[in-house]
């Protein structure tokens, strides 16, 4: 790597040669979508333990639920939070722009004990491939379209409810009941109405998530191929 090469990886904006010149070289989105504790993290996972050499990270679509400061706990915990008005999603566009530019980022923290955005955030640095993870990337058009791939993850209804009470209970501090009753009032019924239907515009379905190992393998030699050339 010559001298201005080095230069130019340093400021974040990603280059490669052709031809001895040197052209821009775009992020690569992936986007990771499917039913809540479908198994989505688990992919997005599988996808930076098989590329832990490039520079890459996730971004979860969580880390862009609105602020609710402004509102008692109790308010908070009536928040339809599997509805697309829920997420600020147009923050979260802004934000992947930015890195596509060359420009870190200071991404959200969501806190899932208080319903609300917690006051500290992180610093995501511009990287090589970037996988935004979410229930709902898949719903907003215009997110959509910044994708270069884009996985719907399905799983049963019944495991996935299952994995979601074992989660919500032991990591977020639910109760069972409240588990229960989101689920039946929100989150089943708003995965009928907007998370299945954006199937359609997955570009690579995994039943069963990371345990289908074959299609893990597709895409992440896809994703090989698209760095390598």
């Amino acid at each position: 790597m010559s001298v201005d090469d080095k230069k130019l990886k340093k400021c974040g904006r990603i280059y490669r040669r052709k031809f001895g010149e040197l052209i821009l070289k775009k992020t690569l989105i992936i986007g990771v979508t499917g039913g809540s504790a479908s198994g989505k993290t688990s992919v997005s996972h599988a996808i930076l333990e098989t590329f832990s050499n490039e520079r890459i990270a996730m971004i979860e679509h969580d880390s862009y639920y609105k602020d609710q400061s402004h509102l008692t706990f109790e308010e908070r915990t009536k928040t339809n939070y599997d509805h697309p008005l829920a997420f600020d999603t147009d923050y979260l566009i802004a934000q992947l722009k930015e890195l596509q530019y060359g420009r870190a980022v200071d991404i959200p923290i969501y806190d899932y004990a208080k319903h609300t955005r917690s006051p500290e955030t992180y610093r995501q640095e511009p990287v090589d491939v970037l996988i935004v993870e979410g229930i709902l990337v898949l719903e907003d058009e215009r997110l959509g379209d910044l994708m270069d791939i884009k996985i719907f993850v399905d799983t049963d209804d019944d495991v996935r409810i299952i994995r979601r009470i074992r989660r919500d209970i032991e990591e977020r501090g639910r109760t069972l009941d409240s588990v229960i009753t989101q689920y039946l009032d929100a989150v089943k019924p708003m995965y009928h109405q907007f998370i299945e239907p954006t199937k359609r515009y997955a570009d690579v379905i995994i039943p069963e998530g990371v345990s289908n190992t074959v299609g893990v393998d597709i895409i992440t030699t896809k994703i090989a191929s698209i760095l390598n050339d």
